[in-house]
């Protein structure tokens, strides 16, 4: 039997190395194409160590036909993950251009290379924050479009062109919009790793805890929640990949003739506050975590959860981990690598 070969954009990023885990743990070979602009090598020598196998490593920048094309030349590729892209809201609200440039440009480039080389099977990494601004939740995949800031608008800028690209010739693709990924690998080994000042929740959480940082920052409290903080689905990023992997084995089962593009939520169906997190995080930590409210970040939105019975029903997935697990891996990781991969 011939093991399948899956490219890896963003392979050293958090939800990519622990795609690359997940794969290779599923008897599948991995190459990895990363530029390292918000990740280090150091998570895919961790990756190997865990998984007992190598990774094929491709050091370059999606925009560099020549990495692309060098790449889907030495490995036959089957379909590729595709998880490199800036993602901090408010970095993006900042710089549009930056964002514009690097995930819609840079898919394209994908994009381009994969069908010179014959490969038209991709699961795209896209967001929650594709969906227009609403009151009404949970969101299913029916829900109206509008992203309301340069990085959401990034998403599905590329979600239009995946659907056209598929419309017109023979591509299989899984759109997979997730909502917050949070949790780490339950070795300990790998894990969320921001370069500077994180962007997300449960990192500055923990760093705070950790005493890596003084207090965080709570961005709006008077938002229509019932404590006034903004209100998100938080998913496990082992939960995560293991949807992505159950989106690869349906694609690979489909003829390879046959059109197919469609897009799924990946979430558990709860929310949970900014200061429930902060709550339920020194609970299992043990450790205080000091808090200041700030304004409001320009394209933050109140609350939001999603609807994912969709992929419960055509993928077979489901999200498995509660809340205290995704704590739990997350403080693991944080407290044994308090610089994270930069020890």
């Amino acid at each position: 039997m011939v093991t399948e070969t899956i490219l890896i954009t963003g392979g050293a990023g958090y939800i990519g190395s622990h795609a690359c885990v997940a794969l290779l743990a599923a008897g599948f070979d991995v190459v990895v194409l990363d530029n390292f602009c918000n990740s280090h090598p150091e998570a895919l020598v961790r990756v190997q160590k865990i998984a007992g196998k190598p990774v094929a490593l491709y050091r370059g920048d999606l925009r560099d036909r020549t990495i692309l094309d060098r790449t889907f030349r030495e490995h036959k590729v089957s379909a590729v993950m595709h998880f490199a892209g800036l993602k901090a809201v408010g970095e993006s609200c900042g710089n549009p251009l930056m964002y514009y440039d690097n995930n819609v440009v840079g898919t394209i480039h994908l994009l381009q290379a994969m069908q010179a080389h014959a490969v038209q099977r991709l699961i795209f990494s896209s967001s929650a924050t594709v969906y227009r601004p609403t009151d009404v939740m949970p969101l299913d995949e029916t829900a109206a479009l509008g992203a309301s800031n340069p990085y959401g608008q990034t998403k599905q800028m590329i979600e239009n062109v995946l659907m056209d690209l598929s419309a017109s010739t023979n591509w299989q693709v899984a759109m997979l919009s997730y909502f917050i990924p949070v949790g780490a690998h339950e070795s300990g080994l790998i894990g969320e790793d921001p370069a500077g000042i994180p962007n997300n929740l449960l990192p500055y959480v923990a760093q705070v805890a950790a005493g890596v940082r003084d207090e965080l920052p709570v961005f709006g409290n008077d938002y229509s929640t019932p404590d006034g903080t903004g209100v998100r689905d938080y998913i496990h990023v082992q939960d995560l990949v293991a949807g992505h992997l159950a989106a690869l084995r349906m694609l690979l089962s489909k003829n390879e003739k046959q059109f197919f593009c469609r897009p799924y939520n990946l979430g558990t169906g709860k929310g949970y506050s900014v200061l429930e997190m902060v709550h339920a995080f020194e609970r299992i930590s043990g450790k205080s975590v000091r808090y200041r409210i700030m304004p409001r970040r320009d394209g933050d939105v109140a609350a939001c959860w999603a609807d994912a019975q969709r992929a419960q029903q055509e993928l077979g997935w489901v999200a498995e981990k509660n809340l205290d697990a995704m704590l739990q891996d997350s403080w693991r990781w944080q407290s044994r690598n308090p610089q994270g991969y930069r020890c």
